[in-house]
């Protein structure tokens, strides 16, 4: 139980870790759509791979069946995301301050989104947390 709870956790962490590092040693010179092009065509060879040895050659269709609107819409945002960290990072924030800025504007405005669309509940407690995370915002930006 512990381990299903927190390993992806765990992953998330590292593999931001990873992005952010990624994203702000991106070469100055060099076009970030050039450079999400390689990074894309990296991620697709490893999730073509496993996904291929992974399942049945008649698993193909079947699951390509079950894919909705999310996952075009999903790589338009990461294309969206990973273009404004590189922008961020080019316009001079830190890597100290900029993926916490928008970690907590993010966890901010899923609040409010997890309430309106999911039926999330909103708590005295989060509403302290998001305070809290506003006034950590203005002495983190000012």
């Amino acid at each position: 139980m512990f381990w299903n709870l927190f390993w992806p956790i765990a992953l998330i962490t590292l593999a931001n870790c990873f992005y952010n590092i990624c994203t702000k040693s991106t070469p100055e010179q060099a076009n970030p759509f050039l450079s999400l092009c390689v990074t894309y065509l990296t991620a697709a060879a490893v999730c073509i791979s496993v996904f291929i040895f992974s399942q049945s050659r008649e698993a193909v269709s079947l699951e390509l069946s079950k894919l909705n609107w999310t996952a075009p819409t999903l790589g338009l945002a990461v294309v969206a995301l990973e273009v404004g960290y590189i922008l961020t990072y080019r316009a001079g924030w830190k890597i100290n301050t900029a993926s916490l800025v928008t970690n907590i504007a993010l966890a901010i405005l899923l609040l409010f989104i997890g309430f309106l669309f999911y039926g999330e509940p909103i708590t005295g407690r989060k509403l302290l947390g998001v305070v809290i995370c506003c006034i950590g915002l203005f002495f983190l930006i000012k």
